[in-house]
């Protein structure tokens, strides 16, 4: 292997902020975390570690607040449940119960006050040492034969610099993301999934936008991002913004963008998770074929007999 395609040192930890109080997603967020709530029956906080293994990252730090004990006892061994489902001979579900628990090795640092993602990940700043690491935001879920995470690894062990996921939005949606302005970088096989970062605009107004390339949920970040998250000023709501200091540290750095191929849902809106939840049930063996009769049925209930005006009855 050429030693251009060595450029990164290896990953060894994913950060995953779980800290925020998922107020789009009240009241069912009141007593239980915004991360535990399931698409059919995984929680989404499990999507986002499960792509952290595929990709050979063997640990995850999660930043959490108060309420999120959930998060932890999701993670940990559970004996007396496990003992119970053992006893009625429910084997698989047994061995289910426990492979959510040797995912990966955990660990957990307190956010103590909800002041940005920025701040959330210089919180784990102790944990993660002087290395390169990933982040991954659960609200984005992303199916895909390579996860998205391990595409973006590829990138950055060429370049040894910080990568960011990146996806084509509409022009009407680039309000709602944090978008690129990117040359697309011709050296390597990238076919032409892959930028050289120039410049990054936090939701910017649709003529004001220099692209329709928004920023999603996932990052592969140097160290050098800690020290200007930690001269970042905060900004609006009191919250420092991980745009801010990136936009810094691409004065000191190149960071690339790379456009993921997969699905991605936006399961932090409750259309988007509504979306989710429908199509990753049809992909489901034990389910997509009888939800898909149930489906149909809808429509045609829907669709049914119509009056002789034209209305249906």
């Amino acid at each position: 292997m050429a030693q251009e395609e060595i450029a990164g040192a290896p990953l060894r930890t994913a950060v995953l902020p779980v800290a925020g109080l998922g107020t789009r997603f009240l009241p069912a967020t009141k007593a239980q975390p915004k991360e535990m709530l399931p698409i059919v029956d995984k929680p989404l906080v499990q999507y986002a570690v499960e792509e952290v293994a595929a990709s050979g990252i063997p640990m995850v730090i999660f930043v959490t607040g108060r309420g999120k004990e959930a998060i932890e006892n999701h993670f940990d061994v559970s004996f007396e449940l496990e003992h119970q489902l053992a006893g009625r001979g429910k084997e698989e579900l047994r061995s289910l119960v426990r492979a959510v628990a040797g995912l990966a090795k955990v660990c957990y640092v307190r956010q103590q006050q909800a002041r940005g993602l920025g701040d959330a990940i210089l919180t784990a700043r102790g944990l993660v040492g002087d290395e390169p690491f990933a982040v991954v935001l659960s609200d984005d879920v992303i199916e895909a034969p390579v996860p998205c995470l391990r595409q973006m690894m590829k990138v950055y062990a060429h370049y040894g610099r910080s990568v960011v996921a990146i996806q084509r939005v509409s022009h009407r949606q680039v309000s709602n993301y944090g978008i690129v302005q990117g040359v697309p970088e011709s050296r390597h096989h990238w076919d032409g999934r892959v930028f050289r970062i120039q410049n990054m605009v936090e939701k910017p107004s649709p003529g004001k936008a220099p692209s329709n390339l928004a920023i999603i949920g996932r990052y592969i970040l140097t160290p050098g991002v800690f020290h200007q998250l930690a001269t970042t000023q905060p900004g609006a709501g009191g919250e420092v913004q991980l745009t801010d200091a990136m936009r810094h540290l691409l004065e000191r750095e190149p960071i690339y963008g790379c456009v993921f191929e997969g699905q991605r849902y936006d399961a932090g809106d409750k259309l988007g998770f509504l979306k989710a939840t429908v199509e990753l049930a049809l992909k489901r063996p034990d389910l997509g074929s009888d939800f898909r009769k149930y489906l149909r049925s809808l429509l045609l209930s829907r669709s049914g007999p119509r009056s002789p005006s034209g209305n249906r009855p």
